[in-house]
């Protein structure tokens, strides 16, 4: 996270303001690594309260780094950490087709094991590898949205929508109640960013760009492209579900839908993200 700080201060003394959301599938698999072992002694945690649990967590961390790099370059400001709720529909078809592989990578005995003491839905990740898939329902509404949108106003920097969200339903009565799933990180992020009416989407990955057949012979990158031209490729499946699909997903609903008229999508890897943002590297999505 220092090194994360400091690409992103680069950011702000290029003169950017930002809203800072995150991941947190391996946190997430850690607690639940860690409840599995003390299960014999100390009780369960539900889910969402380890979404909830990380996004504090990884929050303070991220809050902490970006201060104290701040103060290395001579500026003084509080970064907000705060713990975002994000409501999703009971009846999403998601529940029913778990697809978001959390915690550990597991051998065939031991995800038998879990599947049949735990009733865990499992995927063979790799040959003879399994991990645990959840439901990963769309986000409809940040719950905090006003409390984002009133700090980002006063000037704060803020760290929200951990994780994509900790996931709550509504019930006819309107009482809310956690859901055991995790929420894309990226369609959350898109959703937030597009009701913000904020005019760039940065998302950071592991790569440079977003490539086409990436990984072969005829791989190659995607720099400047049209949302409808996105939309077309997602459509005919151009991109891999466990890797590049939900951010190119998420960058074209954020681009689509956005009542802004630069409004642009970036998708680079930490190492690009002041050249990115100013148009030199990574796949940056218009309208």
């Amino acid at each position: 996270m220092r090194r994360t700080a400091s690409a992103l201060c680069d950011l702000l003394d290029d003169g950017f303001r930002f809203i800072l959301t995150h991941g947190n599938g391996p946190q997430v698999g850690n607690i639940l690594r860690r409840v599995e072992i003390a299960s014999d002694e100390l009780y369960t945690i539900p889910l969402e309260v380890c979404v909830a649990d990380t996004q504090a967590s990884m929050g303070y961390m991220m809050a902490q780094c970006l201060m104290n790099e701040m103060v290395s370059r001579g500026r003084a400001e509080l970064v907000t950490t705060l713990v975002t709720t994000v409501e999703v529909d009971s009846s999403d078809a998601a529940f029913q087709s778990p697809s978001k592989p959390i915690g550990p990578r597991m051998r065939r005995a031991e995800a038998e094991h879990h599947k049949q003491r735990d009733g865990w839905a499992m995927r063979e990740v790799a040959v003879g590898q399994f991990r645990r898939i959840v439901p990963s329902p769309l986000p409809q509404r940040i719950l905090e949205l006003e409390n984002i949108h009133g700090l980002a106003s006063d000037g704060s920097l803020v760290v929200c929508c951990g994780g994509g969200g900790i996931p709550v339903v509504r019930d006819a009565s309107g009482q809310y109640q956690g859901a055991a799933a995790v929420i894309d990180k990226d369609r959350t992020t898109a959703l937030l960013a597009r009701q913000l009416g904020v005019r760039t989407l940065v998302i950071l990955t592991d790569v440079d760009h977003v490539y086409l057949h990436y990984g072969q012979s005829n791989q190659r990158p995607l720099e400047t492209i049209h949302v409808q031209e996105v939309i077309g490729l997602l459509e005919l499946g151009n991109f891999d579900a466990g890797s590049m699909l939900p951010k190119m997903a998420a960058a074209a609903e954020f681009v689509d839908a956005s009542q802004h008229p630069d409004a642009t999508a970036v998708i680079t890897n930490l190492e690009n993200a002041r050249h990115a943002t100013a148009g030199e590297i990574g796949t940056r999505v218009v309208k």
